[in-house]
């Protein structure tokens, strides 16, 4: 989205920076307050998650030496952000000058106050990454009616769960280093050799729960003396899920990675790091403390180098160290009443994943580098085929979400592009209601109305001028000075707008193989998608009020009607 920037919008970026920063200094307040003070469970309603394309080379993929290696390079990447050292994130309007080996020098010797100026010569802006600390040691906390995002910064050891049983044991030394591989390894393959039964009651089922329930239960938790278990927990890197079984398909992936059986993740950390027995991987995060952006960043750089250049090989031998002595496996103090949220966590757990169904398809008939060619842009295509399937499926339009990053900005975090509008609703209807009626010249037309209207409406939201959270920051406002809400706000088309029957997101890597996340209405759908060089992949879930499969089928005629139009063909009714 960030390819529609210009030099005018940069100009009038800096002229509202004071304007802006002042208005975050009193939004991130709310914004936090939004995720944070949600009751709903976060598993499903808040965490999305994405899943990495496997080792190009097949033998890396063995679950230890994969565990090993994404767990080296995951710390590799702590400490090249601890040490300020990290590449910053930035958006090159030329790349060819900017994106090269020769500036990236230049500027390094340009004092820090000036290396700001130096950059926008070139077109290259830095964007935000005030997000990047909670990453790693952070943990959401329950509490009464608003949770705690906590970090422990000095923590050195890392977390896994394995059976649904906690263990410990650190990957950073006293001095701050990254503890040998070979001994990484040697742990975890301790723990992968644990031959325990699951614990009768798996304590991580209290992340799923409500969270005024589970911060109830926490107390308890503490009072019955697990308070420095707890700690423990929650200060670790990060957590490192290992699971005891294969993945079969691309539908039994997102239902893993999203949300498993309730038993092996700890929903309540900053990311879960998940590899399965045959070494498929992902990350599975926490929302409240931040955004894809920095999620997909640690997610592709700990890819190129797990890859890359592997800590281990599948021939490495694991230190010859003792192992039961480096790894604690953590015990908690459960009573009777503790069981009981427990068990009941469960129930509630196992009865809503039930209800959702998740499925995906592939179209290969094209993607990016022909869309481009009929000067298309590839994401209001996606959009666009959306609306078609809604409409061909349901017989009308729906209000639509899209997050788009504002990272432009100081602290900037996410605002919404409205896919839906009269040039996607007057073409949807010619393709889904009266094909014939147009020819593939009128409706290729209509295509491109809805490509340049979409990408006046992303460069709007990716540059603040969106509407959503200016509306919600005011209404906040309103409500926090105890003013009488405007009309506005009691309308009906108000909530309507904001009741995101089609909430969509993409993020599109070469690392990522799938991605997704569960609708955010009972009603709704939850499409996660990508637009790649020469296919398009879509997934989808849905509760039972809605039938993903049929969506999808729906999806697929309409972007095979699209590329027939952009092909000159007839559409086939």
């Amino acid at each position: 989205m960030l390819n529609l920037f210009t030099v005018s919008n940069f100009i009038f970026r800096n002229c509202v920076h004071f304007c802006c920063s002042f208005f975050i200094f009193t939004f991130l307040g709310p914004w936090f307050d939004m995720y944070l003070t949600a009751r709903d469970p976060i598993v499903l309603n808040f965490n999305p998650f994405m899943a990495f394309n496997p080792d190009p080379k097949s033998e890396y993929n063995d679950q230890l030496t994969r565990a090993t290696n994404m767990t080296v390079s995951a710390i590799r990447f702590l400490k090249t952000l601890r040490a300020g050292l990290l590449e910053p994130e930035v958006f090159h309007l030329n790349p060819a000058k900017s994106d090269t080996d020769i500036f990236k020098k230049l500027i390094r010797l340009v004092p820090s106050s000036l290396s700001w100026y130096g950059a926008y010569l070139v077109n290259a802006y830095p964007l935000d990454m005030s997000q990047y600390f909670r990453l790693f040691n952070s943990t959401r906390l329950p509490r009464p009616s608003r949770d705690e995002l906590f970090t422990d910064d000095k923590a050195r050891h890392l977390l896994v769960l394995r059976k649904g049983h906690f263990y410990v044991f650190d990957v950073l030394d006293h001095d701050g280093n990254i503890m040998s591989a070979s001994e990484i390894q040697a742990h975890l393959k301790y723990i992968l050799s644990d031959n325990g039964p699951a614990p009768e009651f798996p304590l991580a089922y209290l992340t799923s729960e409500n969270r005024d329930t589970w911060a109830e239960l926490r107390q308890k938790l503490v009072s019955s003396g697990n308070e420095e278990t707890l700690r423990k927990v929650d200060s670790a890197v990060f957590c490192l899920c290992l699971d005891d079984f294969p993945i079969k398909d691309l539908v039994h992936l997102s239902h893993t990675m999203l949300h498993s059986d309730g038993t092996n993740r700890w929903f309540d950390k900053s990311f879960n790091l998940i590899i399965a027995k045959d070494g498929t991987a992902a990350v599975h995060f926490e929302h409240a403390w931040g955004d894809g952006v920095a999620v997909l960043r640690f997610f592709n750089e700990v890819f190129k180098d797990s890859t890359q250049t592997p800590a281990i090989t599948p021939q490495s031998q694991p230190a010859s160290t003792d192992s039961s002595a480096a790894v604690q496996k953590l015990n908690f103090k459960l009573n009777d009443a503790l069981k009981t949220g427990i068990r009941a966590a469960k129930e509630k757990f196992d009865a809503t994943m039930k209800t959702l169904t998740i499925d995906c398809i592939q179209f290969q008939r094209g993607g990016k580098e022909f869309l481009k060619k009929q000067k298309l842009s590839p994401d209001s295509v996606a959009q666009l085929a959306f609306q078609m399937a809604f409409l061909r499926q349901y017989g009308q339009t729906v209000a639509t979400y899209e997050s788009c990053s504002t990272a432009a900005f100081k602290h900037g975090r996410t605002e919404t592009i409205r896919p839906a509008s009269i040039f996607t609703k007057r073409c949807s209807e010619a393709f889904v209601r009266e094909p014939s009626k147009h020819s593939a010249g009128e409706l290729q037309q209509m295509m491109a109305e809805c490509s340049r209207y979409h990408g006046q409406l992303t460069k709007e939201a990716a540059m603040g001028q969106g509407f959503d959270r200016h509306l919600f920051a005011l209404r906040y406002l309103a409500a926090a000075k105890g003013i009488v809400l405007p009309e506005l706000y009691l309308d009906p088309a108000y909530a309507q707008i904001n009741h995101n029957i089609l909430s969509t997101s993409t993020l599109a890597s070469p690392a990522v193989n799938i991605g997704g996340f569960a609708p955010v209405v009972p009603d709704g759908f939850g499409i996660g998608y990508a637009v790649h060089d020469n296919w398009i992949g879509c997934n989808v879930s849905s509760y039972k009020g809605r039938n993903a499969r049929e969506f999808l089928q729906c999806v697929q005629k309409a972007l095979e009607d699209m590329f027939d139009a952009m092909e000159g063909k007839s559409i086939k009714t």
